[in-house]
């Protein structure tokens, strides 16, 4: 099973970028976030006719995820995260398919910080720890895919003199990404790659990041005991980022032996 996760930042902005994709990569599921779009504005039409199944939360202007599949019907779990009934905010969607079960989430920026932003990151992050802890022992593989919004550590940006005060590098952020790992979850490109740089996943629009390749890793898969030892492979599809119209982020997959 290949299962991918992408940041797609406009799904019917990029819509064309998303089916080329899909058609090349062929994965069998997908989490896609930022989908700027009402859950009306899901061009369910177009996915449904590249061979996948969706479920989808959208949201006016921001946020919006969605899990597509190819191998069955996603059957939804949760909508929400939960833990803040007053969380109106499109962000997190959950779904059993395939014998797995997925979560495609879109973590919040917090930027400006200090400020209420970042206040409502780390109140977001504490609510997904206290969820994943539910999920971790699940003896069905479970996968947290998506845009966590945080470069775990120096390793995982190409210089962060720049990006000091940014609320993706933050320490209280790096600390509650680790606490995730600390309950047992795997990081699997972290895995994949555990002596190398690990692959970028988002290159800014400005100052030729891409160009330069001045990228980070901010998009994560996150695995519980069950999905990691069927680990076989992990990776990150560069070169969509590189094309006309792309999305900032490059689609990020894993290789699980089913």
């Amino acid at each position: 099973m290949r299962l991918a996760t992408f940041n797609i930042n406009g799904v019917n902005t990029r819509l064309a970028n998303l089916l080329e994709w899909l058609d090349e990569a062929e994965p069998d599921i997908v989490c896609l976030q930022e989908l700027k779009a009402t859950t009306e504005q899901f061009p369910v039409k177009a996915i449904r006719d590249a061979g996948y199944d969706a479920v989808w939360q959208g949201e006016h202007r921001w946020n919006g995820v969605a899990i597509l599949s190819r191998i069955g019907e996603p059957v939804v779990t949760r909508r929400r995260l939960p833990g803040d009934e007053a969380d109106g905010q499109s962000r997190y969607v959950e779904a059993a398919v395939g014998g797995v079960l997925v979560a495609s989430l879109y973590l919040p920026n917090g930027n400006p910080q200090p400020g209420p932003k970042f206040d409502y990151k780390l109140a977001w992050f504490d609510r997904l720890a206290r969820h994943a802890k539910t999920l971790l022992k699940t003896e069905a593989p479970v996968i947290l895919a998506g845009d966590y919004n945080v470069v775990p550590t120096e390793a995982d940006i190409y210089n962060s003199r720049s990006w000091k005060k940014d609320a993706l590098l933050q320490p209280e952020s790096r600390a509650a990404y680790q606490r995730l790992l600390d309950q047992g979850w795997t990081d699997a490109i972290r895995e994949r790659f555990p002596n190398d740089p690990p692959p970028w996943t988002f290159w800014q629009y400005f100052r030729q990041a891409w160009e330069r390749d001045a990228g980070l890793r901010i998009d994560h898969l996150l695995l519980n005991p069950a999905a990691a030892e069927r680990l076989r492979d992990a990776g990150v599809d560069r070169e969509v980022r590189g094309r006309e119209k792309a999305s900032d982020h490059a689609p990020t997959w894993i290789e699980l032996d089913l």
